[in-house]
C-alpha cells in the first residue's frame, strides 16, 4: 500500500542533518536522472544539493540509502532556497511513499533522534 505522508499543521516534522554525506539518486518526469547529496531529510521531504535547480512543482523520483534499507518515493520539487557556487539547495516534499520505504525511513529518522538524544553520533543513513 502506498503511504502519503501529511504534514501535521501545527507542528513540523523532526529534520535530520546530514550534511554532505549522503547521495540521492533523482529521477526526473521526462526520464533523465540526476544525482545530489541529501542534505536534511524529514518523514515528510527534506532539502537537496543539486548541480544545478529542477522546476518548481515538478514530480521526481528520490531514492537513496539507509541503514535499514534503501528508501525511494515520489515527490513535488520545491521553490529553491539558495544558490551556491557550484550548487544550489532546493527542498522537495514527499508525495507518495512506499509503506516498506515509509517504515525504513521512519526507523532511519528515529535511530538518529534516539542517539542524538544519548549524545551519540548515528549512521543510520548511508554514504557511498
Amino acid at each position: 500500500m502506498t503511504h502519503f505522508p501529511q504534514p501535521h499543521p501545527s507542528r513540523r516534522a523532526a529534520r535530520i542533518q546530514l550534511g554532505d554525506s549522503v547521495l540521492a539518486a533523482i529521477r526526473l518526469e521526462d526520464g533523465r536522472r540526476t544525482k545530489a547529496k541529501l542534505q536534511t531529510i524529514s518523514a515528510t521531504g527534506g532539502l537537496l544539493r543539486l548541480p544545478q535547480s529542477l522546476g518548481e512543482g515538478d514530480f521526481v523520483e528520490v531514492a537513496f540509502q539507509t541503514q535499514a534499507g534503501p528508501v525511494h518515493g515520489m515527490a513535488e520539487v520545491l521553490s529553491p532556497t539558495r544558490k551556491l557556487d557550484d550548487s544550489v539547495l532546493q527542498p522537495f516534499r514527499f508525495v507518495a511513499i512506499e509503506d516498506d520505504d515509509h517504515r525504513r525511513l521512519r526507523t532511519s529518522l528515529d535511530h538518529v533522534v534516539e542517539r542524538s538524544s544519548l549524545g551519540m553520533k548515528s549512521s543510520a543513513f548511508s554514504t557511498y
